[in-house]
């Protein structure tokens, strides 16, 4: 018998109190119509009422895929946890789950997202919920905010600190899922679940066999249906005994503005000189410095803003497969996207399973890490998860805390200051106006990164900017290497108001960053 249904009749199964594990990654593997089959049922019924959800990555964008802000619903929603949210520009409007948390309507936790991976492997095998070291000393610890992301958060502590083995842990309690919604290109009449114009697998797979273990309903999402028997085995990803209903939706998008790209989902390979290089500017010299610490040979994860364009540094180089990239949805090599495409890649070697993806980032297996920051603070901590003032800016924490816990050596890029003019001629960078404030703070507003915990485990730190390379030293931070036509003392000492202090023998770049032509990376 075929398990297809109505995305209504999906949405009705669900029942009140349910905890709901959902598959996504901003549009990426959304599966929008049951989402917006469930609070389409809320509004006219008033059920399902008090869910709880759980999104490792974001469910949804703000570019047309509205995802969790279907249910972002007084009433249906009563607690989410996200390793990261929809987020954009301020010239669009925030989102409806954004208001929900600022106004304090529902308990929000922003939970890394290798962890909550991990709540659903260990809540699958019946252990006793998740021990781990990633989170120690940022905001995931209770000593900070334990996740919280409002009031309501924490009054309901998710995490514990704990010793064991003579140890200290981060504990995180099992929250069983009882439903999973997940999503896939095609399943058959029994529900066998192949990804073939997916971009990543994401965590569809342990999803549903927690909540398979559990007694729950697993619902699928696909653009089509085949025969029972017509798929190849080695194709189906999750198979059919372990999904209870199917949910056709023959329009869902690929990514955030992208219906279909065969590229993305790797069934067919781009010439290197189709992609398009680093625009030039500032971040470009950002990125040309930061890929300065590449060499051929290594592995490396790669992060959102700034540090998306090291891998466009080394196509404009000829090098563009000589590093292999790593992103927490799956892909493994290729060229990265980026803007609407970002967390997919083409010409990728293979694409992991997210969950398998942050084993390999949380044990610190790569060679670098190429990420961004919103500020730094005295003690090197940074904040990339939180803008008190418009906080929907910032997507949270994602798998930046995953990553960073156990990477050898981590590349931060961003700017010194926000606002300055910056100009980029002949004979280097001139700051012709200031900027509105430095990004060197005194005390971050979120501990992202901790700084004093980087020193304890010996990691390497480098943060990267239009005016300087700062290291995170024992005495703080140190600007090491010097762009030229930066004034040390005006344009990083003074401001920076003290927080940045020069290396005694700081160098000077090379004019070569800010060339038109390649910078001879590799040679």
């Amino acid at each position: 018998m075929s398990k297809v249904v109505p995305a209504a009749e999906a949405a009705a199964r669900i029942p009140d109190g349910a905890i709901v594990t959902v598959s996504s990654s901003s549009a990426l593997g959304c599966p929008d119509l049951v989402l917006q089959a469930i609070g389409a049922r809320f509004d006219e019924s008033a059920h399902p009422r008090d869910l709880t959800t759980i999104h490792p990555i974001a469910a949804g964008d703000m570019y047309g895929v509205k995802g969790v802000d279907h249910i972002a619903k007084d009433g249906l929603l009563s607690r989410i946890l996200g390793g990261s949210y929809p987020s954009g520009p301020s010239s669009k409007p925030m989102p409806e789950i954004w208001k929900m948390i600022v106004e304090n309507r529902v308990a929000a936790y922003n939970v890394p997202s290798g962890i909550l991976f991990d709540m659903n492997r260990e809540a699958a095998a019946n252990r006793p919920g998740v021990l781990t070291k990633v989170g120690l000393d940022t905001f995931v610890d209770p000593r900070r905010e334990g996740c919280a992301m409002n009031e309501l958060g924490a009054e309901a502590p998710i995490v514990q600190r704990v010793e064991f083995g003579g140890e200290t842990w981060l504990h995180f309690p099992n929250l069983v899922p009882n439903v999973a919604i997940i999503r896939a290109t095609t399943a058959d009449e029994f529900g066998n679940l192949t990804y073939e114009h997916e971009g990543a697998y994401l965590g569809g797979l342990e999803q549903a066999i927690c909540v398979r273990n559990h007694g729950g309903l697993v619902i699928a999402q696909v653009s089509r249906v085949t025969k029972r028997g017509s798929l190849r085995p080695h194709d189906v990803r999750v198979p059919g005994h372990l999904v209870d209903l199917v949910v056709v939706d023959p329009h869902q998008k690929q990514t955030c503005e992208t219906s279909y790209d065969p590229a993305i989902s790797g069934q067919v390979m781009r010439p290197w000189d189709s992609f398009s290089l680093a625009e030039p500017g500032v971040e470009k010299v950002i990125a040309r410095r930061a890929a300065l610490e590449l060499k051929p040979g290594m592995s490396a994860n790669l992060g959102f803003g700034i540090s998306a364009m090291v891998p466009r540094i080394l196509l404009e180089e000829g090098h563009p497969d000589a590093v292999t990239w790593a992103i927490e949805q799956g892909a493994v090599g290729g060229m990265p996207l980026t803007d609407f495409a970002f967390g997919c890649a083409s010409n990728a070697d293979a694409y992991v399973p997210s969950p398998q993806q942050f084993i390999y980032f949380q044990g610190g297996g790569f060679d670098v890490s190429f990420l961004s920051f919103l500020e730094v603070d005295v003690a090197g901590n940074v904040n990339v998860s939180k803008l008190g003032k418009k906080p929907y800016l910032t997507a949270g924490c994602g798998g930046f805390v995953d990553i960073t816990a156990g990477a050898r050596k981590i590349v931060f890029s961003g700017w010194f200051e926000a606002g300055a003019k910056v100009e980029l001629r002949e004979d280097g960078v001139h700051i012709a106006a200031p900027g509105k404030f430095t990004k060197m703070v005194e005390a971050v507003e979120h501990v992202t990164f901790s700084g004093e915990r980087a020193r304890e485990l010996g990691q390497e730190i480098l943060y990267v900017t239009e005016r300087c390379v700062i290291r995170l030293t024992a005495e703080g931070l140190v600007a090491t290497e010097i762009m030229p036509g930066i004034d040390p003392e005006r344009d990083i000492v003074a401001a920076s108001g003290g927080r940045v202090s020069l290396a005694a023998d700081a160098i000077t770049l090379p004019l070569s960053l800010l060339s038109d032509a390649p910078m001879g990376w590799g040679q």
